[in-house]
């Protein structure tokens, strides 16, 4: 890092490190499991920026520290903070609204309050180690605001925001009570970022639903403080991963010989399907189960000769859904072994915490069928391991069309987890697949997987945001768009939910 600050900063609301602590009090940290680490890693080992983000641990934040080629900032964030920003606000209140109220979401006031608090504290962090001129790149719901508030704390740096999870659509959207000061906070970007065209869409809606700004296009230009125009584009850029990297993994004669153990642990059956997901209400885990289940009880699928493993790894553990969600998968998954297991053989193997990328790579190379029924998901990187992991061009995806992978994966066998006959079909379609076929899929998957890698998505971005970035230089306006931006040209119904 130079005097100056860092060229490129970027904004999440977790390091990509986990920390540990020894019996002597002795501080260590690791590489985080998440989707985003996995996506950022190879691009900011690259970059030789700055991370700022949350610890992982309430009323601790460290100095500044490198990690594995990248500075990381911790942002404190206290137990109370920890409550109602991230487990409030986030994800009681945010999560389940952009996931098409799969479960009710709560609307208190108090939440929003230390959210808006907390993303003060993210945006001050961030310009705190930006050069002149640099790029900051926000990622994700949890920090919807920080891009106005960078905006107008450092107007020479370029703001990108990128949003991994789906964005509602108005008639949803407009139940959050805050839908306006989270638009105008998005607004603060020069480009925003969505998975899949249709979010961006939803996002450009609600801005012509809430705001003075008409959208006719991707790109469109909202009033800055001065009197003049900023440009804002909104568009999709689809998340990937490390292909190439994943791919080199499974290849590995270690991974290949764990394969082959976890296949003879299991009694060598002849079909093993696989899920692997965070437990999470999103993720369709007990569509899944329920559909395996009643295959066994129609006969369709052989109790002795199959195994599904299910991965679930702890997720949000003091949120009450989360809570439920996982009393309820255990209760399925204990009754279907009761009823369908044998001495040495369960029906079901139940996974409740994470594995390093060895072993997940292990697994989808012993899987035949991969199963992802996510309810609405953003993009689902599982998905496209399980693609770059299959060097060998066997075994066949089943994946939800409510994914964001659902819009490149063609080769996948397409479901709607809501329909559990389709659902089944689709599972027994994917385990008698014959074996042409199954490589004619699999090599169709593979060529878009290895060639829409996470370094591609990452440039791409990278290339619009400095695109749009000079093109708002040239009008001499990066000033905020909050100040003089109107009111809403058009009444819209009042927000229904829980008390504010």
């Amino acid at each position: 890092m130079s005097k100056a600050g860092f060229d490129f900063v970027v904004v999440s609301n977790r390091l990509p490190v986990d920390m540990q602590e020894d019996a002597s009090g002795e501080i260590s940290w690791t590489r985080s499991p998440g989707g985003l680490v996995t996506a950022l890693d190879p691009v900011m080992k690259g970059a030789e920026g700055a991370w700022v983000g949350w610890s992982g641990a309430p009323d601790f934040a460290p100095e500044p520290f490198d990690a594995d080629g990248t500075f990381l900032v911790p942002v404190p964030l206290s137990a109370e903070e920890i409550s109602e920003y991230y487990e409030g606000f986030s994800n009681d209140t945010l999560w389940p609204l952009y996931h098409d109220v799969i479960t009710p979401p709560a609307y208190h006031r108090a939440w929003f309050d230390v959210y808006e608090t907390v993303n003060e504290r993210f945006a001050q962090a961030a310009v705190e180690q930006a050069a002149e001129g640099a790029t900051i790149w926000i990622h994700d719901y949890q920090l919807q605001l920080v891009p106005a508030m960078i905006r107008q704390l450092r107007p020479d740096v370029k703001v990108g925001y990128f949003h991994h999870i789906p964005f509602p659509p108005f008639e949803l959207f407009q139940q959050l009570p805050w839908r306006r000061q989270v638009i105008d906070g998005l607004l603060g970007a020069d480009v925003v970022g969505f998975q899949r065209r249709s979010d961006a869409t939803n996002f450009m809606n609600c801005v012509r639903r809430l705001t003075a700004v008409k959208p006719r296009s991707n790109i469109f230009s909202v009033h800055a403080h001065n009197g003049t125009r900023r440009l804002v584009k909104a568009a999709a850029f689809p998340i990937s991963i490390d292909s190439q990297s994943f791919s080199r993994l499974a290849h590995s004669e270690e991974v290949k010989k764990r394969a082959e153990e976890i296949r003879a642990d299991l009694g060598d059956p002849d079909v093993i399907m696989l899920g692997v997901d965070r437990l999470d209400y999103t993720k369709g885990i007990r569509h899944r189960i329920k559909a395996y289940g009643e295959l066994l009880e129609d006969g369709r699928v052989d109790a002795a000769s199959t195994t599904l493993i299910q991965v679930a790894s702890p997720s949000r553990e003091n949120v009450t859904a989360y809570q439920d969600l996982r009393q309820q998968v255990e209760i399925l998954v204990g009754r279907i072994n009761g009823e369908y297991g044998e001495i040495g053989h369960s029906t079901i193997h139940y996974l409740h915490h994470s594995y390093p990328q060895e072993e997940m790579a292990a697994l989808y190379l012993a899987a035949d069928v991969m199963l992802v029924t996510s309810l609405r998901d953003g993009m689902n990187l599982v998905a496209k391991e399980y693609v770059a992991a299959r060097y060998d061009l066997g075994g066949a995806l089943v994946l939800s069309e409510f994914t964001g992978a659902a819009d490149e994966l063609g080769g996948a066998i397409m479901v709607n987890p809501h329909d559990i006959a389709g659902l089944k079909q689709a599972i027994v379609d994917a385990a008698n697949m014959p074996a042409a076929e199954a490589r004619r899929r699999m090599r169709r998957l593979r060529r878009k997987v290895m060639q829409d890698d996470v370094n591609k998505w990452a440039q791409a971005f990278i290339a619009s945001l400095d695109e749009m970035g000079q093109r708002n230089e040239t009008n001499g306006s990066y000033a905020p768009s909050i100040s003089s931006a109107a009111e809403p040209v058009e009444p819209v119904a009042r927000p229904v939910g829980a008390s504010v």
